[in-house]
């Protein structure tokens, strides 16, 4: 089909109502759009295949994931272009769309592309994709197992890859001119700072990961510490750091969910970047079971991406993308709710500081680490997963930045009945 970029455009400006963004490249190497700045590349028929077969984001991540569709130039420009017209369509529009896609014009188009799409036979979804065992969401140990392993269990080489030498997985604590490894050693002394550890205590870290704050902790303050996570690659890494450092008569790194840790009190507990995990439905439940495992007086620090509260609490839905490639199960919670939970299981909060800024500058130098070694990358796991993580983190590194989502970290106290909750007069002693 000649000039068939030129066809794609027409058709999905009429299809979205709006001129494309971004300039676009078809299998047959023609080009049609705007000039200058990214190209989206439709690298074969399959993508299109994969809209038809489930239009929308799903249909796009497959297509990206399979390699079917590609940007050639700033992924973050493209993104940025292209989110007002997928991923930030107002409620109204998208019901707009619904009665557009009546139209006798867009019907017309639909059928053109199905045309140019020649979609049978239906496209099998990516390896990387998640297969769907029963209903979503339940968070049971056993479903919590396979989603933890779903993400984490691919590689410890390439996380390293793209951590950096800290193999830390969650948001870094940033001074101007800082380095990634500086930002994360400075957010894992907030944590054990505003945890008030001393000597002695105990901490148990909830979603450990590959033990990084369990190991800043016993080292720096001097801290016995329970380490729990359900992938058995992050276990056997932490437990490797853990022996080289010295540190394994003060560290136990255990393949444990929390709902099973019987060996309480503790003095402390460290969750960081574990409880979008846990479910909107268990959430209750994960902040009991954390707060009976604490002492009278013990603080937990709740660390927590969290997105904007809707209007219509209902009609909040899963990001499909993220879902079925990246955090499968995992849920956002806005940060309100998340403190009136920890509230009605008993705890006092008493700190929140939000950092959504410091999330979107480590998204963004993990996507520098992968994208400067990015061959590499695709040989310790796959080329999808590869292009799973550079696209989530970027998109993710751009949510962080329009304040799409954020991210925090509650201090809150089991505070006795006594009301000696043991904290400072002067809050926020640790900065």
């Amino acid at each position: 089909m000649p000039d068939a970029a030129l066809r794609l455009k027409n058709l999905a400006e009429q299809l979205l109502g709006a001129p494309l963004p971004v300039r676009l490249r078809a299998w047959d190497g023609s080009e049609a759009g705007p000039p200058g700045g990214p190209i989206l590349v439709v690298r074969s028929r399959r993508a299109l295949r994969r809209l038809l077969w489930k239009p929308g984001e799903l249909g796009l991540a497959r297509a990206w994931v399979a390699g079917d569709l590609d940007v050639e130039g700033d992924l973050y420009d493209a993104l940025d272009r292209m989110a007002g017209l997928i991923w930030e369509r107002p409620e109204e529009d998208s019901r707009r769309l619904v009665e557009v896609l009546k139209e006798p014009k867009v019907r017309s188009a639909v059928r053109q592309l199905v045309r140019i799409a020649r979609p049978f036979p239906p496209p099998a979804p990516p390896q990387e994709e998640m297969r769907r065992r029963g209903r979503l969401h339940l968070h049971t140990k056993h479903s919590d197992r396979r989603a933890i392993s779903h993400h984490y269990d691919v590689g410890n080489d390439f996380y390293e890859l793209v951590l950096g030498p800290s193999m830390v997985y969650s948001c870094a604590y940033w001074e101007p001119d800082g380095t990634l490894e500086d930002a994360q050693r400075a957010k894992l002394d907030l944590v054990a700072r505003k945890l008030g550890l001393t000597p002695g205590q105990r901490l148990l870290d909830v979603g450990c990961g590959w033990g990084s704050m369990a190991i800043h902790a016993a080292r720096e303050f001097g801290v016995s510490v329970v380490g729990v996570t359900l992938s058995q690659e992050q276990a056997a890494y932490a437990r490797k750091r853990v022996a080289e450092e010295g540190l394994t008569d003060r560290v136990e790194i255990r393949v444990q969910d929390y709902r099973d840790v019987r060996d309480g009190p503790f003095d402390a507990i460290s969750s960081i970047g574990m409880a979008e995990h846990v479910g909107s439905d268990r959430y209750l439940e994960y902040a009991e079971a954390l707060h009976s495992l604490l002492k009278p007086g013990g603080r937990l620090l709740n660390h927590q991406i969290a997105r904007r509260p809707q209007r219509d609490e209902s009609a909040y839905e899963v990001d499909e993308f993220i879902d079925a490639y990246v955090f499968p199960d995992g849920e956002l919670a806005p940060v309100g709710s998340t403190a009136a939970l920890l509230e009605r299981a008993g705890f006092e909060v008493r700190d929140l500081e939000a950092i959504r800024e410091h999330y979107a500058l480590t998204l963004r130098r993990w996507v520098a680490n992968l994208e400067a070694d990015w061959e590499r990358a695709v040989r310790l796991t796959t080329p999808g997963r590869a292009r799973i993580w550079r696209l989530y983190m970027a998109a993710s590194a751009l949510s962080f930045e329009r304040n799409k989502i954020g991210v925090n970290q509650i201090l809150a106290v089991r505070t006795p009945l006594s009301g000696d909750s043991g904290m400072p007069l002067r809050a926020r002693t640790w900065n």
